[in-house]
């Protein structure tokens, strides 16, 4: 005789947990917050490449990183409602990509690449926590207690315990796949796969490929180059050769042609936060 089977209540609390996670992913509310993140994004590259040009023409003393344009965003009418909306934009980003590690990646078949995809967008929605936490943290220390946002300091004090040379250095490395990753999407257009580009006019379509080609090549150089000169500050055991985004810039300032090369990668970096706005409106979610 048969007994029918009894669904483990371990079992079915994690089904209808599961159940939640997708009806909260698939929700307006998750896709309008994820989609303010893009833009919030957006605006933090365009403000960076916009002090970088400055920088280039020798017209600004303000970082090239995102405490930079923080600092630039406060300064202005409004400042502080717009790092609110910050605040909100890069949550809510967050918890798109939280959720989509969770729950998403369905279009993937290949179980293994599915499983990658979700780590990926797990890494990237705890990144993304962080950043809204320096925010909320600007906001309410203000710029003089907001640090550079260099990660000099932070390089000394992993160096300092055992085997922190080691964690840099494997930092760096990955850092530097990062940037490459960014190229060979910039140069491949992946990143045409992930939009709406059947409600894009071809004119907008158009623009996007080459905006988008252009900023994610020079966000993967700049990314690239960071990597490295953390790799070097594990080498060469010094900390501070260890360069966020205003160091890296500054760097590629002071080489030949640097000004050139500046102005270029700037150009690059307003055009990466032109496309992330291009992607709050056409991303699929």
């Amino acid at each position: 005789m048969s007994v029918p089977s009894v669904a483990r209540p371990g079992r079915a609390a994690a089904s209808a947990g599961g159940a939640k996670a997708r009806r909260a992913h698939d929700s307006k509310a998750v896709d309008l917050t994820a989609r303010l993140g893009f833009a919030a994004r957006g605006l933090v590259y365009v403000l960076i490449g916009i002090i970088a040009l400055q920088i280039a023409f020798g017209g600004s003393g303000e970082q090239a990183n995102r405490q930079g344009a923080l600092r630039e965003i406060s300064d202005k009418p409004f400042g502080t409602a717009v790092l609110i909306l910050l605040v909100i934009g890069f949550v809510g980003y967050a918890l798109w990509r939280l959720l989509e590690a969770a729950v998403g990646h369905h279009e993937e078949s290949d179980e293994k690449k599915r499983t990658a995809k979700r780590v990926v967008s797990g890494i990237r929605g705890v990144i993304y926590l962080v950043i809204a936490g320096s925010v909320v943290a600007f906001l309410t220390s203000g710029s003089s207690g907001s640090g550079s946002g260099e990660p000099a300091p932070y390089t000394a004090r992993v160096m300092d315990n055992t085997g922190g040379r080691l964690l840099v250095g494997a930092v760096g490395l990955i850092v530097v796949g990062v940037g490459i990753g960014m190229i060979v999407k910039g140069v491949t257009t992946k990143f045409e796969e992930k939009l709406r580009s059947g409600e894009m006019s071809p004119a907008m379509r158009a623009a996007s490929k080459r905006v988008g080609q252009v900023g994610y090549v020079a966000r993967g150089i700049v990314f690239g180059l960071a990597g490295v000169f953390v790799v070097k500050a594990a080498v060469e055991f010094d900390p501070d050769e260890a360069k966020g985004f205003d160091g890296t810039l500054r760097t590629i300032a002071d080489q030949a042609y640097g000004q050139v090369l500046l102005v270029v990668c700037a150009v690059g970096l307003v055009l990466f936060g032109a496309y992330s706005f291009i992607e709050a409106r056409y991303r699929k979610l």
